[in-house]
């Protein structure tokens, strides 16, 4: 505010100075004095006039020392012109034109006063704040979409049907609103779209406005939000105004969160312009006043730090939720993305979805855009199912360092860190099968091995955990039976990181511990009020700390030894396989089944990439190391989801 108005004073001061010098300069010009006519001839006949302006009646000239005279002649004053030419008096004639000379110097003398006036008007009511000034603070943000802006319809999304089907009887509504009121049904007022990042929310309520055909008004939740009070509440109140000159139509209000946190929450009672601002959103959404047409859409990622009001029948009546599709989602996923890409026979989508699972619809589109950019990048005239491979790993882990220069003693422990995980994954009771092993550096890591899974998992068995801490042991165990003790690396901090959380999980969360039983122990961090952290659950005691952290060593310690066991037994089977890492730096898992039940090495030339198999592929790594300190970077979050 404060250069605002510094700005306002420097250019009223500005005005001011050019208006002061615009009325200065007629009178700078010299003062013309009136003379009669007869003086006037006198001054001629005594050669004392230079210079004459004759315009109708009005003479105006210029005397010998400079001085200026205005005269009138007479009607009857023929001659004139020759008398003052036989004088030598330099004479100019200007048409009459007196209205015009008058209107002239009227708007010349007011222009700069009006501009003056015009200019004070405009900043004082820029400087009222709220309403419809403050240069439009007021005025709603909201952008309208129509057709011909790329409509979208509910076959452009795929993946989540559950979702479509709750928004579908939106779209018939807006379609044909008397088929429900003729039984007493009313509108919904709105419906809160809940889900993580990239799963199409906003396609989603394009995909209801494009098969309503209704206008489409699309706002983001921070564009209410501003330093002066009241403008927020004010956008509200425009944006519905708008919205009923176009009913029936759709408001998209993206992440919603940003103004419609709970009141109350925090010091001194919150944010008054935000809160005033939810407040008028609350009224325009059911209030006195119906506004019969409109639907709000909302979408979020935090529907846990919303207001309960918001959230109430009457105004958000549908929440829908949008999850990361599943393993059919995501193939319906990939057909409609491949629409637009060139592909070769050999793609299958269902291959592809099969192998990125947690993946959601905007990494699946990052996906196929990055195949179609390697193809472009290999002069290839079609997308091959490699392509999708290669950009798989890419957005996944990053891609190939082949450049990097790795000494033969680096490149030695990192085959054999990742030889025991991969056998430690074969020979466990319960883990998804190995999918790839590398010793090439990608991104951060140095080396890794990924896993099949059989499909999409929503949970972890107690024995998969278990299993699970014995894979991420492999590869400190493999240091220590190849190197000794004395020559491990810092290389499976991270394989001990995970193994510890995963433990510690086990033991506080998911009530998998005999000696501590089915009791959660885990000490959340409550909302914060006041800067102070409140803690949801009670307080642990020493001793019961101490039994926890016992119980987490056993868990991590028994993964570590059922670690050896299986290495000690199969000491043959991961040396030759580190072997043929060292050689070959990718093995496919058909490939190491192969190598480990026959002994048969790849049949490929050392520098081709292995041909994967078909089956289904893990999106993430099991295991990968860090470059810059030899530690590993968790792949995956060792908790199993929906735990």
């Amino acid at each position: 505010m404060t250069l605002r108005n510094l700005a306002l004073w420097a250019i009223i001061l500005l005005l001011l100075i050019a208006l002061f010098n615009l009325l200065q300069a007629p009178a700078q010009q010299g003062a013309s004095s009136e003379i009669p006519f007869s003086e006037m001839i006198s001054r001629v006949d005594a050669g004392e006039v230079e210079s004459v302006e004759i315009a109708g009646e009005q003479i105006t000239g210029v005397t010998q020392d400079g001085s200026r005279f205005v005269t009138y002649a007479p009607p009857n004053a023929d001659g004139l012109a020759d008398r003052l030419y036989d004088e030598g008096v330099e004479i100019t004639a200007k048409p009459t034109s007196e209205d015009g000379n008058m209107l002239t110097n009227i708007l010349i003398s007011w222009f700069p006063m009006l501009l003056l006036i015009a200019v004070w008007i405009f900043f004082m009511r820029q400087m009222q704040g709220g309403g419809k000034g403050a240069m439009g603070f007021g005025k709603s943000k909201a952008r309208l979409l129509t057709e011909h802006q790329g409509r979208k319809m509910f076959e452009d999304v795929a993946g989540v049907d559950e979702a479509k089907e709750e928004l579908q009887e939106i779209v018939e509504f807006l379609k044909d609103p008397a088929k429900f009121q003729r039984l007493g049904g009313k509108i919904p007022k709105g419906a809160l779209l809940i889900g993580p990042p990239g799963t199409g929310k906003t396609l989603l309520a394009r995909a209801v406005a494009g098969e309503a055909n209704v206008p489409f008004f699309t706002i983001s939740g921070s564009d209410f939000v501003e330093m002066f009070v009241g403008v927020g509440a004010s956008r509200v109140r425009d944006m519905f105004e708008q919205a009923k000159k176009n009913a029936p139509c759709i408001i998209f209000i993206d992440e919603i969160d940003a103004v419609g946190r709970s009141r109350g929450a925090g010091l001194g009672g919150g944010n008054d312009e935000r809160e005033q601002t939810l407040n008028q959103l609350l009224v325009e959404m059911d209030g006195f006043e119906a506004n019969d047409g409109i639907i709000l859409i909302a979408a979020t990622n935090r529907p846990d730090v919303l207001d309960p009001a918001l959230l109430r029948p009457g105004r958000f009546d549908r929440q829908v939720v949008v999850p990361n599709p599943d393993i059919s989602g995501r193939e319906k996923i990939l057909k409609v993305h491949m629409k637009e890409v060139p592909t070769s026979s050999d793609v299958e989508p269902k291959v592809i979805a099969r192998g990125t699972p947690g993946f959601s619809g905007a990494d699946l589109a990052n996906l196929v855009n990055e195949a179609a950019l390697l193809a472009a990048r290999r002069s290839k005239r079609l997308v091959t199912m490699l392509e999708f491979e290669d950009a798989k790993d890419k957005v996944m882990m990053g891609p190939e360092r082949r450049s990097m220069v790795m000494s033969e003693k680096e490149r030695t422990l990192t085959a054999y860190h990742e030889a025991g995980h991969a056998v430690v994954a074969l020979n466990v009771p319960s883990a998804d099968p190995v999918h790839k092993a590398t010793i090439i550096p990608r991104g951060r890591a140095l080396g890794m091995v990924m896993q099949l899974p059989e499909g999409d998992k929503m949970s972890m068995t107690k024995e998969e955990m278990t299993s699970r801490l014995a894979i991420l042991m492999g590869g400190r165990v493999a240091e220590e039976i190849k190197f000794g003790k004395e020559k491990v690396t810092s290389g499976a901090a991270s394989d001990i990181q995970m193994a510890t959380k995963l433990a510690r999980a086990m033991v506080t969360e998911y009530g998998l511990s005999d000696e501590m039983g089915p009791i959660a122990y885990g000490e959340d961090q409550g909302e914060v009020f006041l800067g102070q952290q409140i803690a949801n659950n009670r307080s642990i005691s020493p001793e019961t700390a101490r039994r926890i952290e016992a119980e987490i060593k056993g868990l991590v310690t028994g993964g570590y030894d059922r670690a050896t066991s299986i290495l000690t037994e199969k000491e043959a089977d991961w040396t030759k396989l580190s072997e043929a890492l060292l050689e070959y730096e990718t093995l496919s898992g058909e490939e190491i089944n192969r190598l480990l039940e026959t002994g048969e090495p790849p049949n490929r030339d050392p520098e081709d990439p292995p041909e994967l198999d078909e089956g289904p592929t893990s999106a993430l790594p099991v295991t990968d190391e860090d470059e810059a300190t030899g530690h590993h970077v968790p792949g995956i979050d060792p908790e199993p989801q929906g735990a």
